[in-house]
């Protein structure tokens, strides 16, 4: 598998929170060689299923990596036929200014997002940041040519080309969370070559960015022994305490904290030492704002854990990553389902012993 060239697929399909259907149809023929059964369900979430060995009853594994990004919406047309827009997730509204974007309307229609220029505004305005109801796109046609084209509610996502730097960097729109979903893809490439006793669900997630809705769902429909959230967290930036910020290139971040099981913690690190991975460790201290939150309390409860992806500069147009993580995180997933079996499921209901 050419990782590198499925992440540039991913993030440069649009596919904001309820309409992920292209991103997911991707993924599935991407990955159609590696599984033995692809499913869809009723919200959008696509299930990729990878069996064991037969025999005894498996273990069953779920991975989850969100498919969906931050877009943003028509909210209103104005007179003129500039649009203005209302956003689903969490855009910061300073970056979004003087941005190329996609309409995706009756047909795909390319604008800018622009605002009052700086000559036209006051003192007081030019020290404030530019809130989202005062951006608007520019389609850069007539009025009433926009309203033949474009209704209120179509989706409008960032236009930018996902673009190779130094090195393994990356930089692009959508690395959160497509990156993940490229290490999900590697991980079952992985396993192709390896043997393995657990079946393996590996969920491209709808909805996370306005709250987990499909891992949720997920979670409860296959019920798995063991679930595992795949997601970015924020890569070291000058400026940012290096407390909450991991190295790029440094190897993929393994999350303790309360909503962390712990056995599961410490059987990944364990690999990872085992496979000489390079692994860094994040600590959290309530929720995770991931997968792995619904995922842990479905039903009686999951035993779960969280792998993330050091990525700077998030929820922005300019997402930057390392393309090493990516990799070294699908395989440290691929190597632990390796050593996954019942009796190793059995012992997560058992507390740490002393």
């Amino acid at each position: 598998m050419d990782g590198k060239q499925l992440l540039i697929r991913l993030t440069e399909t649009a596919g904001g929170s309820g309409d992920e259907s292209n991103v997911a149809d991707v993924l599935a023929a991407a990955t159609k060689s590696l599984v033995d059964q692809i499913e869809f369900d009723t919200v959008g979430n696509l299930a990729l299923i990878a069996h064991g060995e037969s025999g005894e009853p498996q273990p069953r594994i779920m991975l989850a990596a969100h498919i969906d990004e931050i877009t943003l919406m028509v909210a209103k047309i104005e007179v003129g036929g500039f649009l203005r827009v209302a956003q689903v997730g969490g855009f910061d509204p300073r970056t979004l200014l003087g941005q190329e974007v996609m309409v995706h309307a009756k047909k795909s229609l390319i604008g800018i997002i622009g605002s009052k220029p700086p000559h036209l505004s006051s003192q007081e305005e030019r020290k404030k940041a530019i809130p989202l109801y005062d951006l608007f796109v520019d389609l850069g046609m007539t009025e009433e040519r926009v309203r033949e084209l474009v209704s209120v509610g179509d989706r409008i996502t960032i236009h930018r080309q996902t673009m190779h730097l130094l090195g393994n960097r990356m930089s692009g729109k959508a690395m959160d969370n497509r990156a993940s979903v490229t290490a999900m893809a590697i991980c079952l490439d992985e396993l192709k070559k390896l043997r393995h006793r657990a079946d393996v669900y590996a969920v491209g997630t709808i909805q996370e960015e306005i709250g987990s809705k499909g891992a949720q769902t997920a979670a409860f429909r296959y019920m798995p022994d063991i679930a595992i959230a795949i997601d970015v967290c924020h890569g070291e930036t000058p400026g940012v305490s290096t407390d909450l910020a991991k190295k790029l290139g440094g190897g993929p971040v393994l999350t303790l904290g309360p909503r962390i099981h712990p056995k599961l913690f410490y059987a990944i690190r364990e690999v990872a030492q085992q496979q000489n991975i390079p692994l860094q460790i994040e600590v959290s201290q309530g929720p995770t704002w991931t997968d792995a939150d619904p995922m842990q309390i479905v039903q009686l409860g999951i035993p779960t854990a969280l792998l993330s992806i050091p990525l700077r500069y998030m929820h922005t147009s300019v997402e930057t990553l390392d393309f090493s993580d990516v990799r070294l995180t699908g395989v440290l997933l691929a190597r632990f389902i390796a050593q996954i079996d019942a009796a190793f499921v059995e012992g997560l209901t058992c507390y740490l012993e002393n």
